[in-house]
């Protein structure tokens, strides 16, 4: 893989990895419509470990209250001192899917059709959670019965077009969340379960050896994903999430198109 084409899938990495309109499902399709090689996942992975770094240093006040929280046994800012361990609950069906379903995540589930139905159907939940559900809560209401919930529904964006953000932004809004907080909420667990896939896949990543070009598609995922996550809470608070839906409509189309007429 060349720098460009590592510049050009860190970009899109780090903005669809917040925006809710799958990154895997973008790494997947990017290789298979311009004809390049699959840079596979753990390359994925290492575009993933860019947007850790960009979640990190922009929610870094946010987890040092959730820590000081913790320790202190008293609330710090928005957040109480289970929030650490609500957070904790919420990863560990996402773990548990892609420590057991990690054969099928590189393969099967890399279909292009797959990405095509995954796109149309969570983007349709995302859609109907966004224009229906009654939505108050704050992300510091948080609970461990919105922890379990959302995690399961992180699970599944073990399958690309999911969306990981796009899945547990939904269940965040159909549990009331605002569309900030589910957001907020979405962004904070996605920390540990980042970090984890990252430490998992290192070794295979750094086996096939790291250079110039590896390094490139880190730094454009960290800085792209950074300013995703500033750009989407400004814009879902005026405008909310059904473009988002529309564009995961024309997206699938032209995954179809390619399927059928390339």
């Amino acid at each position: 893989m060349d720098i460009l084409q590592s510049l050009i899938l860190g970009i899109i990495q780090g903005i669809t990895e917040f925006l809710p309109i799958s990154s895997s499902g973008h790494l997947v399709l990017t290789p298979w419509l311009f004809g390049w090689q699959d840079s596979g996942l753990s390359f994925d992975v290492a575009l993933h470990f860019g947007t850790l770094l960009a979640v990190i240093a922009y929610f870094a006040k946010d987890w040092i209250d959730i820590f000081k929280a913790a320790v202190s046994g008293k609330k710090a800012g928005n957040y109480n001192e289970m929030y650490l361990w609500i957070l904790a609950v919420a990863t560990v069906p996402g773990v548990l899917a892609g420590f057991f379903l990690n054969d099928l995540a590189e393969s099967v589930f890399r279909s292009p059709l797959i990405v095509a139905f995954t796109l149309v159907f969570f983007g349709l939940l995302l859609f109907l959670a966004d224009k229906y559900f009654q939505k108050k809560r704050e992300f510091g209401q948080a609970g461990f019965k919105d922890a379990i919930l959302i995690g399961l529904a992180q699970a599944l964006a073990i399958v690309p077009g999911t969306s990981r953000s796009g899945i547990t932004m939904t269940a965040g809004m159909a549990l009331g969340m605002t569309r900030k907080s589910a957001a907020r909420f979405s962004f904070l667990m996605a920390t540990p379960v980042i970090f984890g896939a990252s430490v998992y896949k290192a070794g295979d990543f750094f086996a096939g050896g790291v250079g110039m070009a590896e390094a490139a598609g880190i730094f454009a995922a960290f800085l792209s994903g950074y300013l995703a996550i500033a750009g989407l809470l400004k814009f879902i608070e005026k405008i909310g999430y059904h473009w988002f839906f529309y564009y995961r409509l024309l997206l699938a189309a032209v995954i179809m198109f390619f399927v059928f007429y390339r």
